[in-house]
């Protein structure tokens, strides 16, 4: 289909009534895989005291049993890149929501540790294929001056999944075994599963795979106006003819032009998860019960964690699309790196080591603990941890960002794994004081490296970011922060 086709066939659609509606509809239902990702990593904070007390397990099997789902996730997010590019965005969506179902169901009935860990893992495939397919394919989806916003809708899931896990441990802890915790998630996998059913493809995976034509009744279910779908429709048929073999798939990822979206795209994902707040997530009952705070007051400072990290998520995606991707993370980043300092000495002044029979830290100590704790939370959360998963659904050219995506979610899994795996390992080393500076020093590295390695992405389009990449002018050097003139920040702004 030729460009001047293109334009007659825009004139010829039909456009239905509704089209935000579906877009908003789409984003929100592909996006709750993140409330069930949030949700299945986040139970485990409450869920493994009781997991501890039924099957006897030492430390070191704890982190297993909290770090298996990662295992599984870097497994999945690797093998649902080449599965979202050979069925489609949307059908990889249901796949993995199906799997989401049955890991729940084999962790419900795990009859001892070493099946809920390779259960675990199954549930981690879905994990890590939700991370890969559901940004990619809301950001597919939606127009270039929502796009933040709507893809961030999975980043705000994830908070109301984690929240909605630390309510659970916290409230239904006596009146709920852990079985029932980790099984609940099971029924609005199978909701999403079949609503997706009724939700639009993906317009640009359509015109690669199967035609402009198909790919035009999509655009017109998703936009409001023929100038809006006749605009993005002749950048969609630009881009998809004139790619070039060797810049698919796999192969496309080693051409040298495409190389400083992965260091900024792969770079981002690694400080997102190894910037400490996973392990906050995971670990805040264990660390705050190993202080000397009772079972309840950590519990509850866990759901103030969570709440935090909501709340912080939310405001994040309100204000990616106007403040701009990169100089968020400039913005947020110290606190960050401030707020570890001085949950790191907090926790040399009182000595601890985290020894479970460790005294309660007096009344202003504990506050200020969980003051530093809270307001990591707040920086980390609201920067960051919004634009991490994002930049790996916008940076890459269409032709390879299946398998982009791929690697990305690897990254991000393989990342959180390491924290995830070491974390309790490393408070043994260097103790609880130590751990929270080692990470104040991450933090302080993925400043340094925003700075030099992130250009701006917000305010330009998926096919503007694939030009800027082919011309060179992908780049945070100074005049180059951002990718269009249309895009938000310059280097004395940031």
């Amino acid at each position: 289909m030729s460009r001047k086709t293109v334009t007659k066939a825009v004139a010829g659609l039909e456009i239905p009534q509704g089209a935000g509606r579906t877009l908003f509809l789409a984003a929100m239902i592909a996006a709750v895989c993140g409330g069930l990702y949030g949700y299945d990593t986040g139970i485990i904070s409450g869920a493994l005291l009781l997991i501890t007390h039924e099957f006897h397990i030492s430390p070191n099997v704890q982190e297993m049993v909290a770090s298996a789902i990662l295992a599984g996730a870097v497994i999945g997010a690797l093998a649902t890149g080449w599965i979202s590019e050979t069925i489609g965005r949307r059908r990889t969506v249901m796949i993995v929501t199906a799997v989401f179902v049955a890991g729940a169901v084999a962790c419900a009935l795990s009859p001892t540790v070493d099946w809920l860990i390779a259960s675990r893992v199954l549930l981690g495939l879905a994990v890590g294929g939700a991370t890969q397919v559901v940004p990619m394919y809301i950001s597919e989806l939606a127009p270039t001056d929502r796009r933040g916003t709507l893809v961030t809708m999975f980043n705000i899931a994830i908070g109301v999944g984690i929240l909605f896990a630390n309510i659970v441990g916290f409230t239904l802890r006596e009146a709920w075994s852990w079985r029932t915790m980790v099984v609940i998630a099971a029924i609005p996998a199978a909701i999403v599963c079949l609503s997706m059913f009724f939700m639009p493809k993906s317009p640009r995976w359509t015109a690669e795979n199967v035609g402009m034509g198909e790919a035009l009744d999509e655009l017109a279910r998703l936009r409001d106006s023929r100038r809006e779908i006749r605009h993005e429709a002749e950048q969609i048929h630009r881009v998809a003819h004139d790619t070039r073999p060797e810049n698919r798939g796999w192969r496309g990822l080693a051409q040298p032009w495409v190389r400083p979206a992965l260091v900024a795209a792969l770079g981002v994902a690694f400080f997102t998860q190894c910037g400490g707040l996973e392990m906050m997530i995971y670990y805040a009952p264990t660390f705050l019960s190993g202080v000397g705070f009772g079972a309840s007051s950590a519990l509850l400072a866990s759901l103030g964690v969570a709440t935090v990290y909501l709340i912080m998520t939310f405001l994040g995606s309100r204000f990616v699309d106007r403040i701009g991707r990169r100089r968020l993370m400039l913005l947020m980043t110290p606190g960050s790196v401030l707020s570890l300092i001085g949950l790191g000495v907090m926790f040399w002044l009182t000595g601890a080591t985290g020894d479970a029979k460790a005294h309660a830290p007096g009344g202003v100590e504990g506050w200020l603990i969980v003051g530093f704790l809270l307001a990591f939370m707040l920086f980390n959360s609201g920067s960051i941890q919004v634009v991490g998963w994002l930049l790996g659904a916008e940076m890459f050219p269409l032709s390879m960002r299946g398998q982009a995506t791929s690697l990305h979610a690897a990254v991000l899994w393989g990342s959180d794994l390491l924290v995830t795996g070491t974390a309790l390992s490393m408070v043994g080393w260097i103790g609880l004081g130590g751990t929270m500076w080692f990470y104040a020093a991450v933090n302080a590295l993925s400043f340094a490296f925003v700075w030099f390695f992130v250009p701006e992405t917000a305010g330009a389009s998926l096919e503007d970011i694939e030009a800027a990449l082919q011309d060179g002018t992908f780049r945070p050097t100074r005049g180059h922060n951002r990718i269009t003139a249309e895009g938000y920040g310059d280097e004395a702004a940031a």
